[in-house]
């Protein structure tokens, strides 16, 4: 018989949703495609080996996901949290008695371009029956290096969740230490069975705090519904498909940006997306006149070195990139006061803060809410662009150097492009994910990304 699973075995609300949102078409992981210089001919067989063997021992990945059909815990249902998921329609990770570490990392032919590779690899679906990640390895064609595709669903990991997992199959370096969780005190037999009423106060005023904090989130994203001008090329029909396109700029050029005009390096990143979509909107035929799509740019409401909680603690900021101005250092201005705006209000108020009102939906209400919902998502936001943070430490595979490495997000239904962004090693990788045949020519959107930091930088000088 399966063991009743624990409150920290439960996914969190977040999670659950995105365990529940995923289709076919539409599936649910984010990726890492990280590029290494090999030191012989045989260092990309030699990475995949050690991949395999190293996974055997981290324990987060043999983690599996498993739906959850039972009565309501009475300790939940008595506890007065409303963020906390229900367990029933729920789902809860566990320990996969049969986990394969050669199911999950696997060697490729060698390839002259890695990141078409990682574009019919981010298009496959992660096996939901068994532990919900994957290694790919990729050795060059030319025999100097290799990649390594990680893939991660999101229920299982966010993106400093999925850096631990892949940094814990990398060679061994120095990491700093998660801090301690406060210890707890005990807890009588009856503990949980009834609410503390020395609490109740505290609590109500919570709860209605939070359903104050949720009807305005609510009405802040039909607001932001309103008036909304879609831009043909980031709206597609669900395909299935998927093209991956990268491109690093030097983050000398970023600081030079940031430091004559203000601002933060945040700031500096977005308005090159805004400005590389229009030179793309423009040149590949598409009008960018009048264009000023929603991105949705997340934020995390955890603290890096916090090992717990695992799950997603996600807010966002939504704000419109000024695509359609034709003034460079304008469209930077403009990201500057819509983030000081956002930032003043908090990641808890306004329509970027979408992902908290998953807190407020029970968990079979994720279960069956949560495929329609996903259908709505461009009604929500038109492009996400994302930040996904990575130490500035070297980091090796089998003794070579990773050189490279672009983020990859998700693409959301109706949606033909994601944005992530990192900076590692003195540079900013920019990487992209779209749908294969709605942008056929993401290449030419990675090259406007190169050209709009040179405008940028130009436009300073003078």
């Amino acid at each position: 018989m399966t063991a009743r699973p624990s409150d920290s075995d439960l996914l969190a609300p977040l999670d659950l949703a995105f365990w529940n949102i995923e289709s076919r078409e539409h599936p649910m992981h984010l990726g890492a495609l990280g590029i290494f210089a090999a030191t012989s001919p045989a260092a990309g067989r030699h990475a995949a080996d050690l991949l395999a063997a190293r996974a055997a021992g981290v324990p987060g990945l043999r983690m599996r996901i498993r739906d959850i059909w039972q009565p309501l815990d009475l300790r939940q249902a008595s506890g007065f949290d409303l963020r906390r998921p229900l367990a029933f329609g729920g789902a809860a990770r566990e320990a996969a008695p049969d986990f394969e570490p050669l199911d999950h990392v696997r060697l490729h032919a060698p390839a002259a371009d890695f990141h078409a590779v990682a574009g019919a690899l981010m298009q496959r679906p992660l096996e939901r029956g068994r532990p919900p990640w994957e290694a790919h390895v990729v050795p060059g064609a030319d025999g100097t290096s290799f990649a390594v595709l990680f893939k991660f669903h999101h229920a299982l990991a966010d993106g400093l969740r999925a850096l631990a997992l892949a940094a814990a199959v990398l060679d061994p370096m120095d990491m700093p230490a998660p801090r301690p969780r406060p210890a707890e005190p005990a807890r009588g037999p009856l503990a949980g069975l009834v609410p503390d009423v020395t609490k109740l106060p505290g609590l109500v005023r919570g709860a209605l705090s939070d359903v104050g904090r949720a009807l305005d989130i609510g009405a802040s994203v039909a607001r932001a519904t309103w008036d909304v001008r879609s831009c043909a090329a980031l709206v597609s029909k669900p395909t299935g498909t998927r093209r991956v396109a990268g491109v690093a700029v030097e983050l000398d050029e970023i600081h030079t940006i940031r430091k004559s005009v203000g601002g933060t390096v945040n700031d500096v990143l977005i308005a090159v997306v805004a400005g590389a979509l229009r030179r793309w909107l423009d040149e590949r035929g598409d009008s960018s006149e009048g264009v000023s799509p929603r991105a949705l740019i997340p934020v995390s409401r955890r603290r890096p070195r916090t090992a717990h909680p695992q799950g997603n603690r996600l807010s966002g900021y939504l704000i419109r990139l000024p695509v359609d101005h034709p003034d460079p250092l304008a469209r930077l201005a403009t990201v500057r006061t819509a983030m000081n705006h956002n930032k003043d209000a908090g990641p808890n108020r306004g329509a970027g803060a979408v992902a908290l009102l998953a807190d407020h939906v029970p968990a079979i209400g994720h279960r069956l809410g949560m495929p329609v919902v996903g259908q709505a998502a461009r009604l929500l936001f038109d492009i996400l662009v994302t930040s996904v943070p990575l130490p500035s430490l070297g980091m090796t595979l089998g003794g070579c150097p990773l050189t490279e490495v672009y983020p990859l997000a998700p693409l959301a239904r109706g949606q033909s492009l994601a944005v992530a962004v990192s900076t590692f090693r003195g540079r900013v990788h920019y990487g992209l994910v779209a749908d294969a045949q709605a942008v056929p020519d993401l290449d030419l959107l990675a090259k406007s990304l190169t050209v709009e930091v040179a405008e940028l930088n130009a436009a300073c000088v003078v």
